[in-house]
């Protein structure tokens, strides 16, 4: 087993790890750790070729929300008032550090995802 370094070695082990996916493999056996090495492998290409960016910031929020069948009332007691959390959500007004804290506690956003830089919209 080598470093997959091309396009055509990256779908033979997306071909051998599905191949070994569709078996009832055996904890600790040759089969189960040769799935464990491809799926390190194939991880590690794709995180090098197919970078995948984070969320914006609001878009984060409004996918927990909807995660979590959230309105945007219970979003406003998170923020602090209902103009705040409609001026958030609009691109309005950007998010406090302490906003962030709540989210992050409150919604287990993480914080990397928050405090992400974007642009508001001008009035």
């Amino acid at each position: 087993m080598k470093p997959i370094k091309t396009k055509k070695q990256y779908k033979t082990y997306l071909a051998k790890a599905y191949d070994l996916m569709q078996v009832e493999l055996l904890p600790n056996s040759k089969e189960s750790d040769e799935l464990e090495l491809i799926s390190i492998l194939i991880e590690q290409y794709e995180m090098e070729n197919y970078p995948i960016e984070p969320p914006h910031p609001i878009d984060a929020i409004l996918f927990r929300m909807d995660q979590m069948n959230m309105k945007k009332s219970e979003l406003a007691k998170i923020l602090g008032t209902r103009s705040r959390a409609s001026e958030i959500l609009s691109g309005k007004r950007k998010l406090s550090l302490s906003m962030i804290r709540k989210l992050n506690k409150s919604l287990d956003i993480p914080a990397e995802v928050l405090i992400r830089e974007y642009e508001v919209e001008k009035l």
